[in-house]
């Protein structure tokens, strides 16, 4: 019982000191960092705290201790490494970059098609319009289509709507839900060629489903920061007030990195083919719609919806059957 009451006791003071830390930081927290409440969705609020910038940390805990070999096949935005020198804070250091290319032939596997005349996303979640493409899309590759959106709404959305347009039975719709394991899912998807996938953040990253099971991969909008993302509108803040522009250096290159992510589920082996689509015409009209464009694979670009359609039902039906 003493052991036992001994062992409570450090448990005791150990959370205590937690809470001691926490709060000191949290009432000595400067210009240099961003404190916000998350009020949570299945657990109490938690309040937390981030710097505004990792440059002067890694700098010091980590660049300027040891050479660093960085790699990842996501670290270029609009063709370049300058966001992620910039972001890193080595603009002013010996940075030696280099992109070795990839092992695809993305130009002749792949095609990114933007729906150019869709109306541009609002804030009332994914248009009837862009769902109706959506559907079009799934229709002519024969289901075979991931579909990754940029947040639970426009996936609940786009589910209720293709539960009336598809024959589901046909094509069986895998709907990914808060709290879900992911790898079940894509297992799901990846036995079943007739299948269409809807997920959000953690299907942008990580799905490997090679062959003609995924022959399309659709992406609902530019998944820049939500502008409620407190660290992410506070960096914003920051280059706007140093005369820069918040929008360029933060939120483009973030979804640059997100898009190029995504699109990356297309092309998993070297012979596979197929569509990513983006239903934003921002990506083929705005002004930095050319830098995001460069910060993908280098798919045969279009905004002919026709060409896709076709393309689509062609390896379609040149898909071994599921039977």
């Amino acid at each position: 019982k003493d052991t036992d009451a001994l062992a409570a006791r450090q448990q005791a003071r150990g959370a205590l000191e937690d809470v001691h830390d926490a709060a000191g930081a949290l009432l000595t927290a400067g210009k240099e960092d961003v404190v916000w409440l998350d009020p949570g969705e299945n657990r109490a609020a938690v309040l937390k705290m981030a710097p505004l910038s990792v440059a002067g940390l890694l700098r010091e805990a980590l660049f300027s201790k040891t050479p660093v070999v960085m790699t990842s096949a996501t670290l270029t935005v609009g063709g370049g490494f300058d966001a992620l020198v910039a972001s890193l804070g080595l603009a002013d250091q010996d940075v030696t970059t280099m992109d070795v290319g990839s092992p695809f032939d993305h130009a002749a596997q792949g095609i990114l098609y933007v729906a150019a005349d869709l109306p541009a996303p609002g804030r009332d979640g994914v248009a009837m319009e862009a769902l109706d493409e959506l559907a079009e899309l799934i229709e002519a590759a024969g289901g075979r289509t991931l579909a990754l959106f940029s947040s639970w709404r426009g996936v609940e959305r786009a589910a209720d709507f293709l539960r009336v347009r598809l024959d589901t039975k046909a094509t069986p719709l895998l709907v990914q839900r808060k709290g879900d394991a992911v790898g079940a899912l894509v297992q799901k998807f990846a036995a079943d060629p007739a299948s269409v996938l809807l997920g959000t953040v953690s299907l942008w990253q990580g799905v490997d489903v090679p062959g003609n099971a995924c022959i399309c991969v659709v992406i609902d909008r530019i998944p820049f920061p939500r502008p409620d993302d407190p660290l992410m509108a506070a960096r914003q803040r920051a280059v706007d007030d140093a005369g820069g522009s918040g929008f360029r250096s933060i939120a483009v290159p973030k979804a640059g990195l997100l898009l190029a992510q995504g699109a990356g589920r297309l092309i998993r082996g070297m012979e596979d083919k197929g569509v990513v689509a983006v239903l934003d015409s921002r990506l083929a009209t705005a002004g930095y719609g050319r830098a995001l464009r460069a910060s993908l694979p280098p798919f045969w670009y279009t905004t002919d919806r026709a060409k896709v359609v076709g393309a689509l039902e062609r390896l379609r039906d040149e898909a071994p059957s599921s039977d």
